[in-house]
């Protein structure tokens, strides 16, 4: 047996609705139909994003920040537009966007202290 690769990154958050608006306010992702009562699953492609509650024993608050080690990277069709209307929406950055080989890419902070890099190269 061998592993395909990742097909499902959920999240774990403090308050789920208020994690669920942000993904939706900012990123315009779109609620599945069908979620657990624990999480909210968003419509994405290739791979399923959600976020989800804590589960029984995680402590979001014992690093830094929630997820420290784990990189999420999220494809847009613009990301420099997507940026500069994140900004004019004061949501906080992790450092400032870069041209590179996966285009114009930088990473937000959500609500719970996440970083998500955006880019528009895939």
């Amino acid at each position: 047996m061998t592993v395909s690769g990742p097909d499902f990154i959920a999240l774990q958050v403090r308050d789920l609705e208020r994690a669920a608006q942000f993904y939706v306010k900012h990123l315009g992702l779109t609620r599945a139909t069908v979620s657990p009562p624990h999480a909210v699953v968003f419509d994405t492609a290739p791979v399923a994003f959600a976020v989800r509650e804590p589960l029984p024993g995680t402590d979001l608050d014992a690093t830094p920040y929630p997820g420290m080690g784990v990189s999420v990277w999220l494809a847009a069709d613009n990301s420099a537009d997507l940026y500069q209307r994140l900004l004019a929406d004061g949501v906080s950055f992790a450092g400032e966007p870069i041209n590179g080989p996966f285009g114009y890419t930088f990473t937000l902070i959500d609500p719970d202290g996440h970083r998500i890099t955006i880019h528009d190269r895939v």
